[in-house]
């Protein structure tokens, strides 16, 4: 028999693995697991450790929340939470979220719907945001450094002070996003943007140690993506 307090490994079984209907012990450790899409009715996730869980779609609205541990869970316009619970500020990661200063380097938010959020100052170095939804997403002061934005839509997003060194932008919508202040784009790929028409001219004034960094992940420098715009535009 196990002593009182010790890990049965018999009995243990990996947080993620947990489901909404096998929730009975409280409180609930269900970290990394994937709820979307779920209505979990009444369930009492008091003091519950929802880290990294997949909310997306997911009805939490009949549900007990007071102490619930969020942060960096995902969730979107469609998860439903009690009215009286404030979602976008409990550290989960969706449309709306406030997440200034959040540490969130080398997180996994491919396709995440982030149309809103505020994450001025939060660390995103390594991140990857593929075909992320970052439309009027104010980054003011992040660091984004080795982050990855390949098709992401970020149409009037804020960069303003950001750290953007060898950010990969590859097929990226730049519509409207505010460039002129970051701190730098040492190694930074610009190829097959869209909405750069205009900010090229400034982008391509800046620095010779940043345009002409080489970039090992993309295999180019600022410089030549940037070009490679303007090259494709006269074609």
């Amino acid at each position: 028999m196990p002593k009182s307090g010790a890990l049965n490994l018999r009995e243990w079984a990996a947080p993620e693995q947990c489901g909404a209907s096998s929730s009975a012990n409280s409180p609930v450790d269900a970290r990394g697991a994937d709820w979307s899409g779920q209505d979990l009715g009444a369930l009492d996730l008091r003091d519950a450790k929802l880290c990294r869980c997949d909310l997306r779609g997911t009805n939490l609205s009949k549900c007990q929340l007071e102490g619930a541990d969020l942060r960096l869970a995902r969730y979107d316009q469609t998860t439903l939470v009690p009215e009286d619970f404030a979602l976008n500020t409990s550290g989960a990661v969706g449309p709306g979220a406030k997440l200034n200063g959040a540490f969130l380097n080398s997180t996994d938010l491919r396709g995440m719907d982030l149309r809103g959020s505020v994450l001025m100052g939060a660390y995103l170095s390594g991140s990857d945001l593929s075909g992320a939804l970052l439309d009027g997403v104010s980054l003011a002061g992040a660091d984004l450094r080795s982050a990855t934005f390949r098709g992401a839509m970020c149409r009037g997003t804020r960069f303003g002070t950001c750290e953007m060194d060898m950010v990969d932008l590859r097929g990226a919508n730049l519509e409207g996003a505010a460039l002129e202040t970051v701190t730098s784009i040492r190694g930074a790929d610009f190829s097959l943007c869209t909405g750069l028409e205009d900010q090229i001219g400034a982008l391509l004034s800046r620095s010779v140690e940043e345009l002409d960094c080489w970039n090992p992940i993309t295999r180019s420098t600022t410089r030549a993506s940037l070009e490679s715009l303007i090259k494709g535009k006269d074609a």
